[in-house]
């Protein structure tokens, strides 16, 4: 219990940092401009994370999980003070990528760690305690953001990791063992590096619009040309070595690809979207960074609702299909609503379907891991998960990309005819609340406008979600491990 309470700690600084720079955005940008590339700092540090995870859940199933846990931790804890000492928006994002690198394997080697030490249901039930971290950081992340940005400035959002990293680092040092697996290590960094191209280049086209003008320009065909490539090289090369980064076997069980599909959308929206929630509600509601991190904990409560609720009825029942099935429906007509909500919408009801949007997302936040491990060769229950953290947080990575073109696309030029308003892109959240009330209401009447297409959006990817989840099929989990993983060797 005392390992399980430090890899909460761990999962709190992973999870602190998504969310304690939603609140701080709008600052960053007044301060740097190039509101263009305001989805770039979430989805780099994405991006950087999906790209590695499945690496990092191959080489923990290869060395143990103890070291290559920690160096994760290590990486990210140095990407959060080079982020505290950025000087320009592209070395922000530079530096936003050294932290994926490190984000991505902290969050795989967890829920790795947690296959080893729970049978299926009982996973499900401290899988759901997790949520009481996911709850804190997230009630916690945009709230302190937004705080310590107006008391301290923004940099100090990334430099409160460094206290938190070092303490992780030392208790897993003193209580995390090391358990060698038997199996040779035979690293196929051949397929990591293939894996990691395709990727990157598929989020890099879905954000090409904005660089190269349009998707289909030239330029972005040859992106994700390039990535299509690099896929099908990466079939080949796994089909052929002796320990694949993802076992191609693991998708001849047609529950994985469905439950691959139920964690892109639900990343999507329940990751992706929580930067633009906090831009909305700081431009068109008024709110500042404080006000609106508030309100977040409808959110992030939710969340700690519905996942608590639902793993101990997974670990009850054994059954989760329906959990995710729930979990898209409440998040699609959330957002549908919200597409719809005027300017001036009052903010308990705004409070209210932020909160709807939360327990759907934490009805169904763990069942494509639960899912995707329990169907998974045990031996391979690392490459498994990090397959699936991928797909959850590529698909965050990909939809901040969707939301920055949709918005981006929507936001016209009319901000030019705006009284005391230069550009709207510079604007900060100080600056917002000195304009005039004619102008404020422009100001939120354009970003209103703008965001409803946005919302649209993420009601429809999740959408697409929930009918992958009607598809699966209602399996019921195993009592006890059931084909336990293969024999460690602890030293």
């Amino acid at each position: 219990m005392v390992l399980f309470a430090f890899l909460l700690a761990a999962l709190f600084m992973a999870t602190l940092d998504n969310q304690i720079v939603s609140t701080a955005l709008p600052t960053i940008v007044g301060e740097f401009g190039q509101l263009e590339r305001f989805g770039w700092v979430g989805s780099a540090y994405l991006l950087a994370s999906s790209a590695v995870m499945p690496l990092y859940g191959k080489l923990g199933d290869l060395f143990g999980r103890k070291y290559v846990m920690m160096t994760a931790i290590l990486i990210f804890t140095i990407g959060s003070l080079v982020c505290g000492l950025a000087v320009s928006m592209n070395t922000l994002i530079a530096a936003r990528v050294l932290q994926g690198l490190g984000s991505g394997g902290i969050m795989v080697s967890i829920f790795s760690v947690n296959a080893d030490l729970f049978e299926p249901r009982v996973r499900a039930r401290y899988q759901s305690y997790s949520s009481l971290v996911l709850m804190a950081s997230g009630a916690v992340g945009p709230t302190l953001g937004g705080t310590l940005s107006e008391a301290f400035g923004w940099r100090s959002i990334f430099l409160v990791n460094l206290p938190i990293g070092m303490v992780v680092l030392a208790g897993l040092a003193l209580f995390l063992p090391y358990r060698k697996p038997l199996r040779r290590p035979k690293v196929d960094y051949a397929g990591a590096l293939l894996l990691a191209s395709a990727v990157t280049s598929v989020v890099f086209w879905a954000d090409s619009g904005q660089i190269f003008g349009s998707l289909l320009a030239p330029q972005s065909l040859a992106v994700i040309g390039f990535g299509a490539l690099a896929a099908f090289v990466w079939v080949k090369v796994e089909a052929r070595v002796a320990e694949p980064i993802v076992p191609l076997g693991l998708f001849s069980n047609p529950t994985i690809p469905l439950l691959l599909i139920v964690s892109l959308a639900s990343g999507a929206v329940g990751i992706g979207s929580v930067n633009y929630v906090a831009l909305y509600l700081q431009t068109t509601t008024g709110l500042s960074p404080t006000g609106a991190g508030l309100l977040f904990i409808a959110t992030t409560g939710g969340i700690a609702i519905g996942s608590l609720s639902s793993g101990r009825l997974i670990a009850r029942s054994g059954r989760y299909k329906i959990f995710a099935i729930i979990s898209g429906a409440g998040s699609c007509i959330a957002f549908a609503v919200f597409s719809q909500l005027p300017v001036g919408a009052p903010l308990a009801f705004i409070a209210f379907l932020m909160l709807m949007h939360g327990i759907s997302v934490g009805i169904g936040q763990q069942v494509p891991v639960i899912g995707v491990q329990n169907a998974a060769n045990p031996r391979d229950v690392g490459a498994a998960t990090g397959t699936v953290t991928l797909t959850r947080m590529g698909g965050a990575s990909i939809a901040i990309s969707i939301y920055g073109a949709v918005l981006g696309s929507s936001m016209g030029h009319g901000a030019a005819d705006i009284p005391g308003v230069g550009n709207i892109e510079e604007l900060t959240p100080s600056a917002l609340a000195a304009l005039s009330p004619e102008a404020h209401a422009f100001v939120a009447e354009t970003y209103a406008h703008a965001f409803g297409p946005v919302f649209v959006s993420m009601s429809i990817i999740i959408g697409c979600g929930m009918l992958a989840a009607f598809c699966l099929r209602n399996v019921q989990l195993p009592r006890g491990h059931g084909g336990q993983a293969e024999p460690a060797m602890a030293e």
